[in-house]
């Protein structure tokens, strides 16, 4: 199943202009590095839903987490710990 998981933006690793933006986003820990060109609003400190790669939205910290413990607790957030799985 392709789930959107939530992560938080540690820092803004490269930036073409103001909508071209790669970014390095922890979840729970674990870091990726993350296209942010859908949300050219997101800043250092914001939690972010991502899929496949790119940040889609910004969302609330609160919620965040809560989705983040919801989705560990079932199981869906182990493919972020493989090593194959760069680009989450």
């Amino acid at each position: 199943m392709c789930l959107a998981i939530p992560g938080k933006i540690i820092a803004i690793t490269e930036q073409l202009d103001e909508t071209f933006r790669k970014g390095k986003v922890s979840f729970g820990g674990i870091m990726k590095e993350i296209n942010l060109f859908m949300v050219p609003e997101a800043k250092i400190g914001d939690y972010v839903l991502v899929h496949v790669g790119v940040a889609i939205n910004v969302v609330d910290e609160e919620e965040a987490k809560k989705t983040f413990n919801y989705l560990k607790q079932m199981g869906e957030v182990e493919e972020l710990e493989s090593p194959d799985s760069t680009n989450l």
